[in-house]
C-alpha cells in the first residue's frame, strides 16, 4: 500500500511515499454532509507529513478544522471514541487540549468506505516543531521545564478519569509487558489474536532476542510496578505534539496536540516516554555522547516534579523503566506494518531498531550517563 503522489517522513527521517492518501475534496465534500463546520465552502490547507494516517487542515468560512483520517483495520469509530471521551475529560479538568467535534448524530467518528474520519479545532499556540519528527531532539531546557510542568497537569487531571484498557493494541502505547513476570510468556499467548505479529515473528528468533537484550533490564520491573497506579496517559509526549504562546520572557504550552497513543499505563511510564522522545536523538547515533541531552531529561523531570512531587524510589524506577519504554508499542508497529500495510521493512525498522537497538543502546557509554545522571536526580 502506496500513494507515490503524496509524501511523507519515513522511519529514518527521509522523504517516502505515503501508505496511505492524502485527503481529498471529495472526502471533505462527505465530511460537509455531516458536520457544520465544512458545511460550507472549503479549501484544503495543509497535508500532514505524518505517516501512520492522513490528516489535513481545512478552512471553512473562515474557521479551520483538523482532518484526521485512519484505516478502518486500524481504527474504527469505537476505537477513537475510546480516545475521544479521555479528551473531553482533561479539557474539563483544564487541561488545554484540542477540542473534539461532533457530528449531526453526535458522534466524534464516523466511518465511510473502509475509512474512519475524526475532526478537532486546529488549537490555540504556535506549532513551533510542526515539522519535527518524533525522534527530533528538544534543545531549549527551559521549554523541556515547562512541558514536564503541563505533563504533569495533565497526570493531575487524569487521575480522576477510569476506563478500561484499549480495544486494541495497533498504534497504542501500552505498559502491559513491562508490567507482566514473564513478558516472553505474555506475548506468546497474545499471538493468537495478533496475526500479523505473529507472522512477523514467526520469521524471528523473538524469544531469543529479547533473552539477550530486553529481559536484563526488565528485571525486577514487574514486582515494582504492582505499587504503581493505572494512569490513563498521553504516551507520546513530544515537543511537536504539543503548541506553544509566549508570556513574558518565557515560552509556555497553549495547547496538547494528538492523544492517539494514549491508553491507561502509569505517570512514569508517561514521563519516561518523554524522556526518550525528547533527550535522545536516535536518528543520530552515531554523534555519541553528542546524541543524548541529559540536560533536556533532568529538565523534563524537574519541570514534572514542580507540580508532581517524586520519591527517590520512584526517580530511581523512572530511570530503570527507560531502556525499555518502548517495548510494547514497538511490537504494536512491527504488527502494523506486517500486518496493516504490508512493509517488511518498515517491520523490521520497529523491531530491529526501534525495540532492541533502542534497548542496546542504553548499555553504551552514553546511554549509560543518561541513566546515572537521571539516578542522580533522585
Amino acid at each position: 500500500m502506496s500513494n507515490s503522489t503524496h509524501r511523507v517522513q519515513g522511519l529514518n527521517n527521509d522523504e517516502v511515499a505515503a501508505d496511505w492518501p492524502a485527503i481529498s475534496d471529495r472526502e471533505i465534500t462527505w465530511l460537509g454532509e455531516r458536520f457544520a463546520p465544512l458545511a460550507g465552502a472549503c479549501r484544503l490547507l495543509w497535508h500532514s507529513p505524518r505517516p501512520l494516517s492522513a490528516a489535513a487542515i481545512v478552512e471553512s468560512g473562515g474557521e479551520r478544522v483538523f482532518v484526521k483520517r485512519h484505516h478502518g483495520s486500524v481504527r474504527t469509530a469505537a476505537t477513537l471514541a475510546e480516545e475521544h471521551r479521555f479528551i473531553r475529560h482533561l479539557a474539563d479538568h483544564g487541561v488545554p487540549v484540542v477540542d473534539v467535534l461532533d457530528d449531526r448524530d453526535g458522534a466524534t467518528a464516523v466511518e465511510h468506505e473502509g475509512w474512519t474520519y475524526e475532526l478537532h479545532s486546529v488549537g490555540r499556540g504556535q506549532d513551533l516543531y510542526r515539522d519535527a519528527p518524533s525522534w527530533t531532539l528538544l534543545t531549549d531546557t527551559a521549554q523541556a521545564r515547562e512541558a514536564g510542568r503541563m505533563l504533569a497537569t495533565l497526570h493531575l487531571a487524569s487521575a480522576r478519569y477510569d476506563a478500561p484498557q484499549r480495544n486494541t493494541h495497533l498504534l497504542v502505547a501500552r505498559d502491559d509487558l513491562l508490567r507482566a513476570a514473564d513478558p516472553v510468556a505474555a506475548i506468546q499467548a497474545d499471538l493468537a489474536a495478533r496475526p500479523g505479529l505473529a507472522a512477523y515473528l514467526e520469521r524471528q528468533d523473538w524469544q531469543g532476542d529479547l533473552r539477550r537484550a530486553v529481559l536484563p533490564w526488565h528485571a525486577g520491573l514487574a514486582v515494582r510496578l504492582q505499587a504503581e497506579p493505572r494512569l490513563w496517559a498521553h504516551n507520546d509526549w513530544h515537543v511537536s505534539n504539543l503548541l506553544w504562546r509566549q508570556q513574558g520572557t518565557a515560552t509556555v504550552v497553549d495547547t496538547v496536540l494528538d492523544l492517539g497513543l494514549a491508553s491507561p499505563t502509569s505517570a512514569l511510564f508517561d514521563l519516561a516516554t518523554a524522556i526518550e522522545r525528547n533527550a535522545i536523538a536516535w536518528l543520530a547515533l552515531e554523534r555519541g555522547a553528542e546524541a543524548v541531552r541529559a540536560d533536556i531529561a533532568l529538565a523534563l523531570l524537574a519541570g514534572y516534579r514542580e507540580i508532581v512531587p517524586l520519591s527517590a524510589e520512584r526517580v530511581h524506577l523512572l530511570a530503570d523503566l527507560l531502556p525499555i519504554v518502548q517495548l510494547d508499542f514497538a511490537l504494536s508497529e512491527v504488527e502494523y506494518f506486517e500486518g496493516v500495510t504490508r512493509s517488511p521493512a518498515n517491520a523490521d525498522v520497529a523491531y530491529h531498531t526501534f525495540l532492541l537497538g533502542h534497548a542496546d543502546w542504553f548499555s553504551t557509554a552514553a546511554g549509560q550517563g543518561l541513566l546515572k545522571a537521571l539516578h542522580a536526580a533522585a
